[in-house]
């Protein structure tokens, strides 16, 4: 075995001993991305598969929720931003390598199309909103237009949907210093917890019985599609390397079990699965509670997922150094002090290899 000895005056709250950047505000933003890339995919594959009356709040009304509950997500991310005043700058470039980068311009995307899906809607949707925007010039011509290409319209917004779906998670699992977030799994992850949230949001506001009974059934499927990529996702860890073990392991006795196996396994998938099925077999149950648990799960997973990638790490070393005492150190001193080791006869050397700054 080799020994060596890592000394650095680093210090910063944000990443000593654990990183600690991304809070409550990335996990709202996460979480409601991939609930609007949910709607997308079902109010458009409504419209393309010609389900007008089997699904009629999902053909003509679903849509118009998309922009909304993205606009709120965005508002948290741009909360998150400590400069503010440079979000143009991502839309200076675009950078093929990374996901940050695909994720601005397909948000950039979304808006118009969807704004294109919900004119197409909206005089089936929302008729009285429809004669507040018919005095406004070229706005029937607008809806006339929309409402002829209305299939082509919901074809160009699948892609988008599964694109927005997957880029939450493409964006964590890029980050290959997280062991917990390194899986190809984190992307399809996301996406089906979207499509499985937006499922439940559907349930939630259709006023038709018939149309929720079919969101109920495929909210059933989705479920057992999410149990079966986080059964992978942790096979993969438990069969990984020392750095993956480490990461299974905050969820296997560690600070993170409890939020993981009884708030998002046992309440938000389990609980909601037993209860949807209950409910198609014709038995009574609250109506509203499983689809309020998988709401409930969707920004749990994302808000679990987040803390335990910022908890996993390669190198596990304790910040020895006190930060105000290293304040009244002069220049000398601390250069003197990260380039010095005492030797065990009291005599200062200075190793090659052993000492990384």
């Amino acid at each position: 075995m080799v020994e060596q000895v890592l000394v650095t005056l680093r210090h910063n709250p944000g990443i000593d001993p654990i990183l600690a950047i991304w809070d409550w505000r990335i996990a709202v933003y996460l979480f409601l991305g991939g609930l609007t890339a949910g709607i997308m995919l079902v109010s458009a594959w409504a419209v393309v598969a010609n389900k007008d009356r089997e699904l009629p709040f999902a053909a003509f009304q679903y849509s118009l929720w998309g922009p909304i509950v993205l606009s709120v997500g965005m508002t948290t991310l741009f909360f998150d931003l400590d400069y503010k005043l440079h979000v143009f700058r991502f839309y200076t470039t675009f950078q093929p390598a990374s996901p940050m980068s695909w994720g601005a311009w397909i948000l950039v995307l979304v808006y118009p199309v969807n704004l294109l899906l919900i004119l197409a809607n909206l005089r089936q949707g929302y008729p009285r909103l429809t004669e507040y925007l018919l005095p406004v010039p070229f706005a029937a011509r607008l809806l006339d237009t929309t409402e002829r290409f209305r299939r082509l319209i919901a074809w160009f917004t699948i892609p988008l949907g599964i694109g927005l779906g997957v880029y939450t998670g493409i964006l964590l699992s890029a980050f290959m210093a997280r062991p917990f977030w390194n899986t190809s799994l984190l992307g399809p992850l996301f996406l089906v917890s979207g499509l499985s949230t937006s499922a439940a949001l559907a349930v939630l506001a259709s006023k038709h019985p018939q149309e929720r009974r079919w969101f109920t059934r495929l909210d059933l499927g989705l479920i057992l599609v999410e149990l079966v990529i986080v059964a992978l996702l942790l096979i993969g860890l438990l069969s990984g390397s020392h750095v993956q073990l480490e990461a299974a392991s905050l969820i296997f006795g560690g600070s993170f079990t409890i939020a993981f196996w009884l708030f998002f396994v046992v309440l938000a998938l389990f609980v909601p699965l037993v209860l949807e099925l209950l409910e198609i077999r014709g038995r009574a149950v609250p109506l509203l509670l499983a689809p309020v648990l998988v709401l409930v799960g969707g920004f749990i997973l994302r808000q679990v997922t987040l803390d335990l990638g910022q908890s996993s790490e390669w190198a596990h070393y304790k910040n020895q150094f006190n930060p105000q005492l290293l304040e009244r150190l002069s220049d000398e001193q601390r250069l003197r002090n990260a380039t010095e080791i005492t030797s065990p006869s009291g005599l200062p050397h200075r190793p090659s290899s052993a000492l990384r700054q």
